[in-house]
């Protein structure tokens, strides 16, 4: 298993997440926790809104019922967005929020908190009360955010004392205009644009971790890309390599990731075991530069 550093921590570079957990059954739920565990796949991504909760909870539960000791656990959650209604970073919900997970999660605390979605309104001093008080009640050991471009996290950052050790972006070989906007720089091309302020580019530079959501989707939740007709070309490339590699496609697709410098961590989706394990096949992949440039081309990306 590939590991990378996200502050302080030594992780897999496959990270498990949770959003899907409420929707399986309760024996699932345990197999699948477990599965993940036996194959050193540690590291949970949760966040408050997931299942309105309950799948914070259905894994609390998985974890009390399999007697998994917490020290055995890295878990991470993310808070910030009220479904329906607003983006709300404000110092009570941040706090609420916090207490809410370590509750349904059945810990003590959590290793990783991350701010789920910029919120337009956000007081960067507020933000930093809320952090020093979970830090303070050992509620939270390290602190990150999602989707969010550099100024707005240089200007979270002129405030807290806390590091930002991770950003949680969208990536995939569909969805790559973070790598695109680099590679045609100066150019009037589709994928010239940085929709982002540079953000992989930032985050290498300040050695911030990011992890990659929706590994396999293209567009935003539009759809996923395996198996997809529309991506005929890309699917061949990674069928083609899987056979090469012994894995599946998705492994293909979570290598080609893995094998960007930025050293990035892919967030599944999956709450099925085997398709789990699939996926982390790909962390053990090291693709050529001439591969990752194949995946990247047939994903209809272009070389200026």
């Amino acid at each position: 298993m590939k590991y990378v550093a996200v502050g302080n921590y030594k992780l897999p570079a496959v990270a498990v997440g949770c959003m899907g957990l409420a929707g399986a059954e309760e024996k699932q739920q345990r197999e699948f926790v477990s599965a993940a565990l036996d194959a050193g796949l540690n590291f949970f991504d949760h966040a408050d809104i997931y299942g309105g909760g309950e799948c914070e909870s259905a894994f609390g539960r998985a974890v009390k019922a399999l007697k998994i000791p917490r020290d055995k656990l890295v878990l991470q959650s993310k808070c910030g967005i009220v479904p329906g209604k607003m983006y709300d970073f404000s110092k009570e919900h941040i706090v609420e929020s916090v207490n809410g997970s370590i509750r349904r999660l059945g810990t003590d605390y959590l290793d990783l908190l991350l701010l789920h979605r910029p919120d337009a309104l956000f007081e960067p001093d507020e933000v930093a009360e809320a952090f020093d008080e979970l830090e303070r009640a050992g509620k939270v050991r390290a602190f990150g955010v999602s989707n969010m471009h550099p100024y707005q996290i240089e200007l979270l950052k002129s405030r807290i004392g806390q590091a930002i050790v991770a950003d949680q972006l969208q990536f995939s070989a569909a969805h790559a205009g973070m790598v695109s906007c680099g590679m045609e720089v100066n150019m009037l091309t589709a994928g010239a644009p940085s929709h982002d302020g540079y953000i992989l580019d930032y985050c290498r530079l300040k050695e911030i971790a990011v992890q990659a959501w929706s590994p396999f989707r293209y567009g935003f939740f539009e759809g996923v890309f395996l198996d997809d007709p529309k991506f005929e070309k890309l699917n061949g490339v990674l069928a083609r390599l899987g056979e090469k590699y012994g894995v599946f496609k998705s492994a293909i697709a979570a290598a080609w990731i893995l094998r960007h410098p930025a050293k990035m961590q892919v967030i599944t989706g999956t709450s099925k075991a085997a398709r789990l394990l699939e996926i982390a096949a790909g962390a053990d992949v090291v693709l050529t530069r001439e591969e990752w440039y194949e995946v990247y081309l047939a994903a209809g990306y272009m070389l200026p």
